[in-house]
């Protein structure tokens, strides 16, 4: 019984320590603040020389983008038509994900998308990149549509990680190898 309350408790202060609570004269109001996160993996395929570009997003989070962006209604869980789903998908990362290597803009290819858990990964790629020194991306995803938007980016070459995050408004990131 201990531990439970303590569990509880811990939750609670941890929920005030980090500013999730407003308070008047009369109480507290412990609120909960949803965080949206998307994570972009970018992988340099020395020996298929592409580029190999993963994104994972919260599925009703990329829904309600679509949706204000798009002006589409979709839903990715069990979509009706997976091709138009699977377009619009596309359309949107393409025009809010760009990537630059070695200062020359590159163009992506939609290999597909798939449902995991409660999130989507949408997979591109790009071809005829033997080498990369230098990666300058681009990355407004869902910024249109959450204001606290983070977008996470790791980018592998040569068995190199490097990573950053961006917070809404940040959109540039660079990554030198």
């Amino acid at each position: 019984m201990a531990a439970s309350l303590f569990k509880w408790f811990s939750v609670y202060l941890f929920l005030l320590s980090n500013n999730g609570y407003k308070s008047n004269n009369e109480n507290i109001r412990v609120l909960a603040h949803p965080l949206y996160v998307t994570v972009t993996e970018i992988n340099h395929n020395a020996k298929d020389k592409t580029l190999e570009i993963s994104c994972k997003i919260f599925t009703n989070d990329f829904e309600a983008a679509l949706e204000k962006s798009m002006h589409v209604k979709t839903d990715l869980s069990e979509p009706k038509d997976k091709k138009a789903a699977d377009k619009l998908v596309s359309d949107y990362i393409q025009k809010h994900l760009q990537i630059k290597a070695d200062g020359k803009q590159v163009t992506f290819e939609f290999v597909g998308s798939e449902k995991e858990t409660d999130a989507t990964w949408s997979y591109f790629q790009v071809i005829n990149i033997a080498s990369v020194k230098k990666l300058e991306i681009t990355n407004n995803l869902l910024y249109e549509t959450f204001d606290g938007e983070i977008n996470l980016m790791h980018v592998t070459v040569s068995g190199n990680r490097k990573s950053m995050k961006l917070n809404s408004p940040e959109t540039n990131a660079l990554f030198e190898f």
